[in-house]
């Protein structure tokens, strides 16, 4: 990364959409994903813009560049994983916006811990549990409504 950036630049500036980074370098797995949460995966949450990104150097541009509110990384991606991305995402950007890792299997999820990610879902993705770990991260992300 270039330098010490804050992400949460675009992020707090406009509520019109959050915009959520898909990492995987499989597209049926980025699709799951994406249609697992769909357009607006709670209804007191803004529409949700994807990015999909194949490869590791697009998530640290992308990342870099700020403006994203939740990143989701697959565990399982070649050649560089999401957890060590994870782990390079927040060591090195300035408030970090929430990340998830998918995960290869249930008994993986303590290495999201090492990562420094939020949450993890494991592999086969259950859509429900994925979206309820989505939405509790995009909260975290949206100003309470009075």
């Amino acid at each position: 990364m270039r330098g010490v950036t804050s992400a949460s630049s675009h992020a707090s500036s406009s509520r019109a959409s959050l915009r959520v980074l898909v990492y995987s370098d499989d597209a049926d797995t980025r699709e799951q994903v994406i249609l697992a949460l769909g357009r607006r995966p709670h209804p007191d949450l803004p529409e949700v813009e994807y990015v999909e990104v194949a490869t590791e150097p697009v998530v640290i541009q992308q990342m870099d560049a700020g403006g994203v509110d939740l990143a989701i990384l697959d565990g399982e991606a070649v050649p560089a994983g999401g957890m060590g991305i994870a782990k390079q995402l927040k060591d090195e950007i300035y408030r970090c916006p929430p990340v998830l890792v998918l995960t290869g299997r249930v008994q993986d999820n303590w290495l999201a811990t090492w990562s420094r990610a939020e949450a993890a879902v494991a592999h086969p993705l259950d859509p429900i549990e994925l979206a309820e770990t989505v939405i509790r991260l995009l909260r975290s992300r949206v100003p309470a409504q009075t």
